[in-house]
């Protein structure tokens, strides 16, 4: 009788292996097919064991069933044609974000697939083909179909599993189509490469090592540098911020996030929706905020930019980053500064700040605007080592409890 073997790849990924004796017989032939995943195995075993332990009539090795006159293999099936047309109809993503999963696919997909099926017709893609190219992302090695000489550099695990997860949700998209293209998905089950990074992708300030670096910060830059860092928004919704936006008659100033700049496929940005449904929040002000705020807004009609360049304009981020911030961390670093963070670390910043103020990490989620409690955990979490103390505290409250005299007396 065909039985099924489980093996493991050199990529850690598991096969599947029918393997029988042609006939039945015990002197017969060793016959075996590996899949990628156990049900076809199971089918391809029950086929066999209902064909006398023969190969199925019509079937060939490594490729399934043949049929005599199969039609050739339509475009519509073909890797490239399907992965354009997947990302063509996605409807929950942004022109630029588009714009970006094409750019994936012709650089660092085609190249590998695109002579082969996504279907179970053909020279179907499995799981050996995925493995193979995630060896060669992680190694910089060129695809099959490059041209010779093609020089490619390697790629972090991050930046490889971001382009695994495109290219899972496209066969994915091949296994739950009616009919079903195929019947697994060959990205299932295979192991990434791990991170070997030694320092966190985060760079946190100290307000200290914060007043030293403001000090280096160019006079029309401050404003914009403060209001990052005491607010926790992100570049592309400061740069967004405008005087309609705030609330200041009020017992409890506040900041209304409601935009945010967005990029646009073809170049170029706009002004649009933040980030995600929970990134359009409310931000308490302090005083020094509201002085701040106040003075960015004097004289700007509702709808102006309260921030803006130094020639008019909203602020382009590559711009500020070359003529502001980083001449800023470099006179910083030679005083004595020993840390360079990004932009965005003024987010971060802002973030650590509040942990060490004790605010519970949902009111951080809330004002960070992220979608879960899990981000800000994964992202944050660590820094609640300072907490330390109140938890020693807390338990050695409750467990060294004593029982009311009055009780002790009664029994």
């Amino acid at each position: 009788m065909a039985y099924i073997k489980t093996n493991s790849r050199l990529s850690g990924a598991p096969s599947y292996t029918v393997m029988w004796r042609a006939g039945g017989s015990r002197t017969g032939a060793w016959c075996r097919e590996t899949f990628d995943d156990d049900d076809p195995a199971k089918r391809f075993r029950d086929l066999v064991n209902g064909h006398g332990q023969q190969w199925p009539p019509g079937w060939v090795k490594g490729e399934g069933f043949v049929e005599a006159n199969e039609p050739p293999l339509p475009d519509s099936e073909k890797f490239a044609v399907y992965a354009h047309a997947y990302v063509g109809l996605l409807t929950d993503i942004s022109e630029h974000t588009r714009t970006n999963y094409t750019r994936f696919i012709d650089n660092h997909m085609i190249p590998w697939f695109g002579e082969l099926s996504v279907s179970d017709r053909g020279s179907r893609l499995t799981r050996n083909h995925v493995s193979q190219w995630i060896l060669d992302l992680q190694n910089g090695r060129p695809g099959p179909l490059h041209p010779a000489g093609t020089k490619r550099r390697a790629y972090a695990p991050k930046t490889i599993a971001n382009f695994h997860g495109l290219l899972y949700s496209i066969f994915q998209s091949a296994v739950s189509a009616d009919p079903a293209l195929r019947d697994s998905n060959p990205c299932a089950h295979t192991r990434l490469p791990k991170g070997n990074d030694t320092e966190d992708d985060e760079v946190f300030l100290e307000p200290e090592e914060y007043a030293l670096l403001k000090t280096h910060v160019r006079a029309d830059a401050v404003d914009i540098v403060d209001a990052l860092v005491s607010t926790g928004l992100r570049w592309g919704e400061i740069t967004a911020l405008q005087p309609r936006d705030f609330t200041f008659a009020s017992k409890r100033p506040t900041l209304r996030v409601q935009r945010a700049w967005k990029r646009r496929g073809e170049g170029g940005t706009f002004l649009g929706a933040p980030k995600t449904k929970k990134s359009r929040r409310t931000l308490v002000l302090t005083p020094e905020q509201v002085k701040l705020f106040q003075r960015r807004c004097r004289g700007k009609k509702p709808t102006d930019l309260i921030f803006t360049a130094p020639e008019g304009g909203a602020w382009h981020s590559g711009v500020f980053y070359a003529h502001r911030w980083k001449p800023a961390i470099d006179a910083a670093n030679a005083v004595g500064l020993t840390k360079r963070p990004r932009v965005h670390d003024l987010r971060h910043t802002h973030a650590s700040w509040l942990i060490a103020g004790k605010v519970p990490l949902p009111v951080i989620q809330a004002r960070l605007g992220h979608e879960s409690i899990t981000t800000t955990v994964d992202r944050y979490g660590h820094l609640l080592e300072a907490s330390d103390d109140e938890v020693v505290a807390a338990v050695e409250w409750a467990m060294g409890a004593t029982i009311p005299d009055a009780m002790t007396q009664a029994a």
